[in-house]
């Protein structure tokens, strides 16, 4: 994560909370695998915001789109499928999700994929015998597309030797590991995955500037491209601004910003020091009574928030949905009667129907409100 944050201008996509204690730029951690392609759409039409997206991390992402294939095919586990046919559906997934951050690098926006590595038995075809290698820890269908996407895939690790301090030999006798120091593999090796187009030498300090940069910088594309526009989609990242595209479209034309004058608050002067003063007493604070606290009100005609998905909430507050749409949504196919309140739909259908298919859901919302199907409450 650090050195993904010395990438060009990064916005990090945090999966994990690994970034919480970063100065970075976020966007919201994405709570299912439709908030994470919401947030990769909403960079691309705001090509403005970042130079570089950080999906941190891609093990946890492929979590997010297991769940998703479980949810919108109504199974328990991606096993439950049988006969491997569900890692196939988490392969052609992550497969639409590689092509979806592919877009990013056409219009000039890098794009780092941060992921964990897991210690796993390699059997090489032309060799008896197995032997422990470090791999990408991810699906074993879902891991070979990441390494073919990528330009660069880098292997982080501490410089570890090992070397006998008995003189028994390193077989027999007692051994002592030693080194602290942090590198980067950039070359395929028998214990670790590791791939580079750069021509970068096979081992490198970890850091961003001696190698990375110059590498970055020179690929780095200039095309221009025209945003068109889409749903105004408003997303808070952590640097204290409020992103919208309107805000991108006014700074993007050069437009000055008319700046709103503050005033200063009223100072008080100091005493000449020719006449004397006598001090003011302090006056004690006045002890106001403790306002009474009245019992929540509940509206019977909203859910209680702590029952709703929290995948789902999400989604609602990002595109300005209310649970009332989505009552109605759900009434204009047939699922449930009108004004059934979301706590009491089956949990199964709230992730299964509408987070897993939120796109089509938040096209029927708009098409309901665009011919007044959706009544007015109070």
């Amino acid at each position: 994560s650090t050195l993904a944050s010395k990438f060009p201008d990064p916005v990090f996509i945090d999966t994990e909370g690994s970034t919480n204690m970063m100065d970075v730029a976020r966007l919201p951690a994405p709570s299912s695998w439709t908030m994470l392609f919401e947030e990769i759409d909403y960079v691309k039409t705001h090509p403005d915001c970042c130079k570089t997206l950080v999906i941190d991390t891609a093990d946890w992402a492929e979590q997010l789109c297991i769940r998703y294939i479980c949810e919108s095919r109504k199974v328990n586990g991606i096993e439950d499928f049988g006969y491997g046919k569900g890692y196939t559906y988490v392969k052609e997934e992550f497969g639409r999700f590689l092509n979806k951050v592919s877009d990013l690098i056409d219009i000039g926006i890098n794009v780092v994929l941060t992921a964990h590595a897991v210690m796993r038995k390699f059997e090489q075809p032309d060799e008896l015998g197995a032997y422990d290698r470090w791999e990408l820890k991810l699906t074993k269908q879902s891991a070979p597309l990441v390494k073919e996407w990528s330009d660069i895939m880098l292997f982080c690790n501490f410089k570890t030797v090992v070397i006998n301090v008995d003189n028994k030999g390193a077989t027999k006798g007692k051994n002592k590991a030693q080194g602290s120091r942090r590198v980067m593999y950039t070359q395929h090796h028998a214990c670790w995955d590791a791939k580079n187009r750069s021509g970068l030498p096979e081992e490198i300090p970890m850091g961003y500037d001696e190698y990375l940069k110059p590498i970055i910088e020179g690929i780095v594309s200039e095309t221009q491209v025209n945003v068109s526009e889409t749903q105004a989609a408003t997303y808070k990242i952590d640097e204290g601004k409020q992103i919208d595209l309107k805000d991108y479209q006014h700074i993007a034309s050069g437009e000055e910003i008319e700046t709103i004058p503050v005033e200063k608050p009223a100072t008080k002067e100091a005493p000449d020091p020719g006449v004397s003063a006598l001090p003011e007493s302090p006056k004690a604070p006045e002890e106001k009574p403790p306002e009474p606290i009245s019992p929540a009100v509940v509206s019977p005609y909203l859910s209680d928030p702590n029952r709703i998905p929290k995948a789902l909430k999400d989604l609602m507050e990002k595109d300005h949905i209310s649970e009332w749409n989505l009552q109605d949504a759900a009434y204009s196919k047939g699922y449930y009667p009108r004004d059934t309140l979301l706590q009491d739909m089956d949990p199964n259908f709230l992730t299964g129907w509408f987070v897993a298919f939120w796109p089509k859901v938040r096209e029927l919302v708009e098409g309901l409100r665009d011919k007044d199907e959706v009544p007015f409450k109070d």
